[in-house]
């Protein structure tokens, strides 16, 4: 019969090193840990540096409260904390760290160095640490904290993570993984804490893996760390639910997304939790949305009183327990629902082009899985030989032009496009699609309250033609006619469009779209607004100046003092810069890469400073036609007679930046199809030729 073994106390190294395995598994543990501590601190920056996955150096700096040098002797034993005095404060704890563990079990499998300065200290302190407790920088030396140089705030370092847990260590040989998963916790905190910045990066790397900015919204963090595929097809969620006491916050992606595995990000009362019951009601949700065996993209933010959260049921503080666990989640999770169900009206789905052989996708499935290999013959006169979306081989090639930026290709030039919308009164999502297609960008944008700005908006998406705009955003460019007209292809539709009438219309929508968010064009040298009123008049008059007129130097000052009294608003609205003295400096930047003809500025001065009403619809169609696409002659006396130099760098501009732009920003009005003024005609329809070849 086996004999009792006596039953002894362990030794004290012994327990806090066992406890120390438990709250510090891995890497990312100890960098959760510490993260959380720096957020506390109040923290709005937190650099984190890691070397091999976090084995041999982990090292989080943050410019916090930092920790007072007097508490510098007990900071890494085993439950010190300022979070709590006594166990009744744990029910209302509303900070991440409050069991006074992290430190101390870092401390237990690792070698911690702590500089910190608060800001009423002159100096930063620096301790070594080792078992909890202040250890000699160097043999011989004191364990003292010593006076160092330093910023506000904390830097922690932990060297040679489990030195002394060796199994644990070979079992955590991969420092790829380990790095990444640093990475994805400092990745979540970042997402869930905008107005703080974050950085990741490996020790001796010249770039971070991950860098985001204090001013960044939660979309712009969820694009800089997850990508743009996610945070275009985002959905915005926010709902309070009185009866628990429940806030709810959440981005979630719509049904244009889906991957294989599930992206969550789920932070209860602001910490980092996992939940399995959430992930399975979440997916239970877009079951009938997404297709088989693929899941969104979803971040989550809860907020509960404190009282109903128990925040001590794991070691590492990944699990916590709430009252009211079904109601929550079934409140969440209808929350979710509802948002993403208003969004059916979005939904886009990928479609792959037909491969010789394939069935009509218009046909229904069970007629092509009867038919199986039976491919069915699409009629040659319905057959559309050219793919809007492809890209040509000259969008590839660099070309030296006058045009500034030539070497920017089709698609940097364009942006992403959006939905038409019909002839009825514009939507509310109508309107915030307009507003969303600006291709303009690089500063914070000012919204426009002008009462007569909106109104002007919302008649370009009332009078729009939707079959037209679907034209032009579905063409191909076929190439120019002359220095007027060019050739498109929609579908098996062959078509003139007189492009200089389209430019005006679109530059029109550009100048109402971009109010007060222009870029500018710099005039270098300034030009003399004199000077330019003079040579507009030499050119409407030449020599024979009308009686019945004010003589041409007081209409020249008469201009000059008005557009001069006009600056200040010229230049909010319109980024167009006049000094004092009437020099024009600079003019707005429409579209990227494209510059006016400049041979139409005196004449564009002219007709601006005889504007009388000054009505912001007026000065915008007088910009429009100065920037509408035409051709610069220079010293030619006809189009005919320019070098072939300027018509290519002229036709070049059209082909590859006003094409582009009327594909993507113009919206099509329905005077452009008026008598008298289309601008579009039809030359030929390849059905129709058939039909005209088959008399023959």
């Amino acid at each position: 019969m086996q004999t009792p073994r006596p039953i002894q106390r362990l030794e004290q190294s012994v327990v806090n090193r066992i406890a120390a395995g438990e709250i510090i598994q891995r890497p990312a543990n100890a960098v959760k840990e510490l993260i959380e501590n720096s957020l506390d601190a109040g923290s709005t920056s937190i650099q984190v540096l890691v070397k091999e996955g976090g084995l041999k150096l982990l090292q989080i700096q943050d410019n916090g409260c930092g920790i007072r040098r007097e508490d510098l002797a007990i900071v890494c034993e085993r439950f010190t904390t300022s979070k709590l005095q006594k166990f009744d404060d744990l029910a209302h704890i509303s900070t991440y760290g409050f069991r006074g563990e992290a430190l101390a079990s870092i401390t237990h499998v690792a070698h911690v160095t702590i500089t910190t300065k608060t800001a009423s200290e002159p100096c930063a302190y620096r301790a070594s640490y080792s078992d909890g407790k202040l250890v000699p920088a160097r043999p011989g030396q004191s364990a003292e904290p010593k006076p160092a140089a330093g910023n506000n705030g904390t830097q922690i370092t932990a060297e040679d993570l489990f030195y002394n847990v060796p199994s644990r260590r070979k079992a955590l040989k991969n420092a790829s993984e380990e790095y990444n998963r640093i990475l994805d916790i400092v990745s979540r905190y970042a997402v869930h804490n905008a107005g703080i910045a974050f950085t990741c990066k490996k020790h001796g790397s010249t770039s971070s893996d991950l860098n985001t900015s204090s001013a960044a919204s939660t979309i712009d963090l969820i694009r800089t760390v997850y990508g743009s595929s996610v945070a275009t097809e985002l959905v915005h969620v926010k709902e309070r639910v009185e009866k628990l006491d429940l806030d709810i916050e959440a981005y979630v992606t719509n049904g244009n997304y889906h991957v294989k595995k599930m992206s969550m990000l789920l932070f209860i009362n602001h910490r980092a939790v996992e939940s399995q019951n959430i992930k399975r009601n979440i997916e239970q949700v877009y079951s009938t949305i997404l297709p088989r065996n693929t899941h969104p993209f979803v971040y989550i933010s809860l907020n509960l009183k404190p009282e109903h959260v128990d925040v001590n049921v794991h070691p590492t503080k990944r699990e916590v327990h709430f009252l009211n666990e079904d109601s929550v989640i079934s409140s969440l999770c209808d929350a979710i629902q509802e948002a993403i169900s208003s969004m059916d009206n979005s939904r886009s789905f990928l479609s792959q082009r037909l491969l010789p052989g394939a069935g009509d996708p218009s046909e229904g499935e069970q007629n092509r899985v009867g038919r199986q290999n039976n491919a069915v013959k699409i009629a040659e006169n319905k057959m559309v030989r050219t793919d809007s979306r492809m890209r040509t081989l000259d969008s590839f090639v660099e070309a030296s032009r006058s045009v500034a930026s030539k070497d920017q290709s089709t698609e940097d030039i364009a942006m992403q496009s959006v939905d038409t919308v019909g002839e009825d009164e514009p939507t509310a999502q109508a309107e915030d699609a307009y507003m969303e297609k600006s291709p303009v960008s690089g500063r914070s944008r000012v919204e426009v309250r002008l009462t007569s700005v909106l109104s002007l908006r919302k008649e370009v998406l009332r009078n729009e033609h939707a079959p037209l705009t679907d034209l032009l955003k579905n063409h191909t460019f076929v190439g120019c006619i002359d220095n007027t007209f060019a050739l498109i292809q929609h579908q098996t539709r062959l078509l003139m469009v007189n492009f200089t009438t389209l430019s005006e219309e679109l530059f029109y929508q550009l100048i109402l779209l971009e109010f007060c968010n222009f870029g500018t064009l710099v005039c270098d040298p300034p030009v003399s607004i004199s000077d330019l009123l003079s040579i507009a008049l030499d050119t409407q008059f030449g020599d024979t100046w009308p009686e019945n007129m004010r003589s041409k130097e007081d209409i020249i000052d008469a201009i000059t003092t008005a557009l001069s009294e006009k600056r200040e608003m010229l230049l909010e609205y319109f980024s167009m810069e006049i000094s004092e003295d009437g020099i024009l400096k600079t003019l707005p930047l429409l579209l990227k890469s494209y510059t006016p003809n400049m041979a139409k500025l005196p004449l564009f001065m002219l007709r601006l400073g005889a504007e009388e009403k000054g009505c912001f619809q007026t000065l915008s169609r007088e910009l429009a036609i100065f920037y509408s696409a035409e051709f610069c002659q220079g010293n030619a006396n006809s189009a005919e007679d320019a070098p072939d130099e300027e018509q290519s760098a002229y036709r070049w501009q059209v082909e590859h930046i006003l094409f582009p732009a009327f594909k993507h920003h113009l919206r099509a009005q329905k005077s452009l199809i008026e008598e008298g003024r289309a601008c579009i005609v039809q030359l030929a329809n390849l059905p129709d030729l058939y039909r005209v070849f088959e008399r023959c």
